[in-house]
């Protein structure tokens, strides 16, 4: 495995951090001592990913959404004991 200096990591830093992505981990080390490990993540599968509007037409908003229950919480917070 590869080891570099913090100076030789902060000038060749898309360099390295490409060979990591391509399988090639790296270490970087302070007077020769080994500090971190550069890995590349795991990338989600198609899966996994987020599907904006799988919901569609399948849930509604009512028209009076933001005021709603105005009257019952007014009520709530301002009765007296």
């Amino acid at each position: 495995m590869l080891t570099v200096n913090i100076h030789e990591a902060k000038t060749h830093l898309s360099r390295l951090v490409e060979q990591a992505v391509n399988g090639e981990p790296f270490v970087i080390a302070k007077a020769g001592k080994p500090l971190v490990k550069v890995v590349a993540l795991d990338a989600p599968t198609h899966g996994q990913t987020r599907r904006l509007g799988f919901l569609t037409g399948n849930i509604s908003v009512p028209d009076d959404f933001n005021t709603m229950g105005n009257n019952e919480i007014a009520q709530l917070f301002n009765a007296e004991s």
